[in-house]
């Protein structure tokens, strides 16, 4: 449509009536504010006036009215025609048709905001995590599914990503690193268990993604983060109830070769062997045939609980078998097992236990061997015994050492 600078239509090509639904001949003569829903202070009155004033092209998004009714929207060109600088302007008025557009449009909007929503609402987070060439990491995207127990926004993680990666354990950021390295090279999907330090502490969390390389040289990773923290907590109540003794609530001896042989793993690193001592309490046949089981067990049980007392946390202590036990101790060096092993000793000598009238005593006999960095630990047990089976020869109650083992001079 050509305007004046009243916006008086002058001229209009064919399509007026084809997508406004008024005849050509009815718009000649008239403002073209009478297209606008509201004529006297809509978008077209002002874009008139901006035209006019400046001597610019407004373009914008204009809600129309047809003839029948029907509201359209369409996407508005004003462009002033310069007829002379003194003369007002005359105006070229181009709408197009948006209205199928925008209405696509809003439903795509009403699609992503219910998609958003659900990832919200997921008991996880939806991620999109970019590798950079020199290593670095950031989040493209973050869902907001792990708000409320990291009080993370989805915006402050990818604002930041070490809002969130700073909060993982050192040794657990170590092995997201290394994880992440493997699924670069090779391009595998990458999952890991690590823990993070939310609100309520720290709480196990599952990640899983696949890779993507781009031209540009970084990794992109599509993936999910779930919080794994019952299904962890179940998995330890399980293991503890497959690696205890339920009597003792010591190692049983299973879990005492699983663990032995990390701990031995872990000395060889550093050329180190793990001292090692097979136990037995003395005279434990007599004292179950004398005053029952429901003795014999107690004195079981009160004797697991001082070898933990004199032991610390990370020491293993397990029972084998009846009333014979197995201790190895940790970053202990040899000779200075000798000192340890000889106050679990007189520890246990000093319980009384007491029985209707009566109040026992029990006492340990103690053999100590080596386990070397390459060593079998079914050798080293078997050396330990030997050197308990001399104790138990020599008068019980005492600490014997296989001849490996170093005395402090």
């Amino acid at each position: 449509m050509l305007t004046d600078a009243h916006g008086v239509v002058q001229r209009v090509n064919p399509g007026v009536e084809q997508h406004g639904g008024h005849p050509a001949t009815a718009l000649i003569g008239r403002r073209i504010t009478c297209l606008d829903v509201d004529p006297l202070h809509g978008d077209i009155s002002h874009a008139l006036a901006y035209c006019v004033a400046r001597r610019q092209t407004w373009r914008g998004v204009i809600l129309c009215r047809r003839a029948d009714g029907q509201l359209l929207h369409q996407d508005g060109v004003f462009q002033p025609l310069d007829m002379g600088r003194i003369d007002p302007p005359h105006l070229l008025v181009t709408l197009h048709d948006i209205t199928a557009l925008r209405q696509q449009a809003l439903h795509d909007r009403t699609l992503l905001d219910r998609l958003q929503g659900t990832l919200s609402r997921l008991p996880g987070g939806v991620f999109q995590l970019r590798e950079g060439r020199r290593g670095e990491l950031d989040f493209l995207y973050f869902s907001d599914g792990l708000r409320a127990s990291l009080g993370l926004s989805s915006n402050a993680v990818i604002a930041r990503a070490e809002s969130l990666l700073e909060r993982i354990p050192e040794e657990d950021r170590a092995a997201l690193t290394a994880s992440l390295a493997r699924s670069t090279v090779s391009l595998s999907p990458w999952t890991l268990e690590f823990r993070l330090d939310t609100s309520e502490g720290l709480r196990w969390f599952e990640g899983r993604a696949s890779p993507t390389r781009r031209r540009d040289g970084t990794t992109l990773w599509d993936g999910l983060l779930v919080d794994i923290t019952v299904r962890k907590q179940q998995e330890q109540r399980t293991q503890r109830l497959v690696s205890t003794d339920m009597l003792t609530g010591l190692l049983n001896r299973r879990a005492f070769f699983d663990y032995g042989e990390a701990v031995r793993a872990h000395a060889a690193r550093h050329g180190r062997s793990v001292p090692l001592a097979m136990l037995d309490l003395d005279h434990f046949k007599h004292l179950n045939d004398t005053h029952g089981h429901a003795v014999g067990d107690l004195a079981l049980q009160i004797f697991a609980t001082t070898c933990r007392d004199c032991l610390r946390p990370y020491d293993l202590c397990a029972r084998i078998g009846g009333e014979e036990f197995a201790v190895m101790l940790v970053d202990t060096p040899p000779e200075a097992a000798w000192g340890v092993l000889e106050r679990l000793r007189a520890a246990v000598e000093a319980i009384e236990l007491e029985v209707a009238d009566t109040t026992l005593n029990i006492t340990v006999s103690l053999g100590l061997a080596l386990l070397p960095p390459e060593g079998s630990l079914d050798l080293a047990l078997s050396r330990a015994d030997q050197a308990l089976y001399r104790a138990k020869h020599e008068g019980r109650n005492r600490l014997a050492g296989s001849p490996d083992v170093p005395r402090i001079r």
